[in-house]
């Protein structure tokens, strides 16, 4: 048997509805290599388990699961993938498909991993994802523009981009073998793994639709996070994200200062906007950003700081109505 090259990264909580279609992706894999599947389950009180069960019978030596009895999240466990998964990964590449998204291209892993064989200093590839609505099955576009032609992605590249499609990504399991402390403790884990693994080399961008990111889940964290949306929730997204920022800077010693301060200084402005101190966000620090402000956008400024209630009740209310339209 031809040793491991390929470690593929699958956690899941309650997604019995859609698991069947991520493992399906995987076993539809075309590859001239062997590959792994990992799926940690986290203690899923519907049929989840049973159905990755059932997968395990026929393909034992593929599909390697652990299926826990007690939910590790409630228990304040972060990075569940890297401490169930890429630990225990056989592969010299990872590449990550969490339960409810799923591949669409048999050739996806062959494509990635031949251009990372080719290119040793390539610590990660990722390409784009069709975003399909839940509730009517439909196409909401895609992660990334179209227009994105395929290239070498440097650090102010992945900054750039608003989201990489986790089920996207395939990277060197060397690159994240010992992160720092602070990767474990971020309010995300795979914007600061992407900076980390990238930092060790460049990432490569395929400009091909692969797979598919489900939107609009009514157990999504994006539904969950709107029914307990509030301003305070918000600071502490940006407060999350600046520590990343800033938690990389230090980790690189200053290396990519210039590609990070863009970013630091767009999500400064956000905590302040959400904070409504409009003096500050009117300042010389944020000069720039506040004059490229639309009218409209410099209003949402204003009911946010004099009416906050209302800001956060359209917010929902424009959620809601969208979701109907669009079913």
């Amino acid at each position: 048997m031809k040793e491991i090259l390929v470690s593929i990264n699958c956690i899941t909580y309650n997604h019995e509805k859609y698991i069947a279609n991520a493992i399906e992706g995987f076993l539809m894999q075309k590859t001239d290599f062997e590959f792994e599947i990992l799926i940690h389950d986290d203690a899923s009180t519907d049929k989840t388990q049973e159905i990755i069960k059932e997968y395990q019978k026929k393909f034992p030596d593929k599909i390697k699961p652990i299926l826990r009895t007690e939910n590790q999240y409630s228990k304040g466990i972060r990075r569940i993938g890297y401490f169930n998964n890429h630990l225990r990964a056989n592969g010299k590449y990872i590449a990550w498909c969490e339960g409810d998204d799923y591949w669409t291209d048999p050739y996806k892993l062959q494509k990635q991993i031949d251009y990372m064989e080719k290119n040793n200093e390539c610590m990660l590839v990722f390409h784009n994802a069709e975003k399909i609505s839940d509730l009517n099955k439909k196409s909401k576009g895609y992660m990334i523009p179209l227009n994105l032609e395929s290239k070498k992605c440097s650090i102010k590249d992945i900054l750039a981009l608003d989201f990489i499609p986790t089920a996207s990504v395939v990277y060197r399991k060397e690159s994240l073998d010992n992160p720092p402390d602070w990767y474990f403790n971020s309010i995300v884990g795979d914007l600061p793994g992407n900076l980390i693994s990238v930092s060790k080399g460049f990432a490569y961008y395929i400009n091909e639709c692969m797979s598919v990111y489900r939107v609009e889940n009514s157990n999504s964290v994006t539904n969950q996070w709107i029914k307990n949306y509030n301003i305070n929730n918000k600071i502490d997204q940006c407060d999350g994200f600046l520590d990343i920022i800033n938690n990389f800077d230090k980790y690189t010693e200053g290396k990519y200062f210039d590609e990070v301060n863009d970013i630091r200084l767009y999500w400064m402005f956000l905590r302040e906007k959400y904070k409504g101190n409009i003096g500050e966000l009117k300042s010389e620090k944020f000069k720039n950003i506040y004059n490229s402000l639309t009218l409209k956008n410099k209003f949402v400024i204003y009911l946010i700081r004099f009416f906050p209630s209302t800001y956060i009740s359209l917010g929902k209310l424009i959620f809601n109505i969208k979701n109907k339209i669009e079913t």
